[in-house]
């Protein structure tokens, strides 16, 4: 049946047409094609490890059957799921390459996944993933084709992903990277961002470091206004894309804002919790985040610090949600809140009706006092 505005339409004729003509598919079918390019789980194989820096591997991922990996957008993610939890990591392959994903994976003191893929995956073990998921990609409508991305450390990894994908696709969209790192020998890719950059005239690359050798004869320092300024020249409304550790979100947003650019010009991708969720501004004051509560989920209750993520302390406890991000954006992990007071923290993307009905996302939440979870 046509709807009564599919008038007003030019060419609405043909798009009836097309659609009337179209041979229903089964819904097996359907959903088969659906589970292909959205799957869940991947279990996939390490086909190559490769060393980038002292701390940092890139696991090569395929299908064990050889066939092609769902399709990603340049600066999207992979959950890989091990030792009882998951943990995101940025495809850093071009989209263009349907045979493998690339993970670059730098190692995090004390981090419990990147220890542990940098220090024992080996080629040939097995990896179990999701399949691609965030928001973090080039939208040509919104964003426009002249953008800057500010990266620190291994959030040069999605960056990379654009650039391949500017490379392998001939696109004209001119992308300018500002890529901090501590010392020289840090640097990831730089071989090939720099052969890159200098093949292609709509790419550019400025590498900085904050330890910088003798001989180093490029921009040193932190990515301040003044340094945006130099290298990037007037922002004049440019999309500026921005990712790496945690400490760099508030320090990029305060130098862009120092610029007079717009916060919705701004497009950040979130790596995990908050490193303090205290130092927050509305994390109540006087609450010591090392304290004790107790929470109570799918029949059981254990106790774990008020500075600890509900996430982390229901998969403590054998008790895993469905996740993701664990950044307080794609919501997968979301939780109700039966009983008690938790800290939600800014960073999470809640619906406008969560705080009314109790939700809140347990990656970045936080229990104040003793809590009651529907999980």
């Amino acid at each position: 049946m046509t709807h009564s505005l599919a008038p007003l339409f030019d060419g609405h004729e043909d798009v009836a047409a097309d659609i009337a003509g179209r041979v229903p598919r089964p819904p097996a079918d359907t959903a088969r094609r659906v589970d292909a390019l959205h799957p869940e789980r991947l279990h996939l194989t390490v086909a190559e490890v490769r060393t980038d820096t002292p701390s940092t591997r890139t696991f090569r991922l395929v299908r064990t059957d050889g066939g092609d990996l769902p399709p990603f957008l340049a600066g999207q993610y992979v959950g890989v799921l091990t030792d009882g939890t998951n943990r995101p990591y940025a495809i850093s392959s071009s989209p263009a390459r349907h045979d493998h994903w690339d993970l670059t994976v730098r190692r995090v003191p004390g981090g419990r996944i990147s220890n542990l893929l940098v220090d024992t995956v080996r080629p040939g073990d097995p990896l179990t993933t999701t399949g691609p998921m965030g928001t973090f990609h080039h939208n040509p409508l919104f964003h426009g084709e002249d953008v800057v991305f500010l990266a620190g450390g291994s959030g040069v990894a999605p960056a990379m992903s654009m650039i391949r994908d500017i490379v392998d696709g001939g696109l004209a969209r001119r992308f300018h990277l500002i890529y901090g790192s501590r010392r020289a020998d840090d640097i990831l890719f730089r071989e090939e961002l720099d052969t890159l950059a200098a093949g292609h005239p709509n790419l550019r690359v400025d590498h900085v470091v904050t330890e910088p050798d003798p001989d180093w004869a490029r921009p040193t320092g932190f990515l301040t206004a003044a340094l945006i300024t130099t290298l990037a020249g007037p922002l004049d409304g440019r999309m500026v894309y921005v990712c790496g550790p945690q400490a760099l979100y508030p320090y990029a947003l305060g130098q862009l804002a120092a610029l007079g650019h717009p916060r919705r010009r701004v497009r950040f991708e979130a790596n995990g919790a908050p490193a303090d969720p205290t130092a927050q501004p509305h994390w109540p004051g006087g609450t010591d985040p090392s304290g004790e509560v107790t929470v109570t989920a799918r029949g059981r209750t254990f106790t774990t610090t008020r500075g600890r993520p509900l996430l982390d302390a229901l998969e403590d406890q054998g008790i895993r949600p469905e996740s993701a991000c664990r950044s307080g954006e794609c919501g997968l992990c979301r939780v109700r809140v039966l009983k008690g007071t938790v800290h939600t923290a800014e960073e999470a993307r809640l619906r406008l009706s969560d705080p009314s009905s109790g939700h809140t996302h347990a990656c970045v939440a936080y229990p104040l006092t003793d809590v009651d979870l529907d999980v």
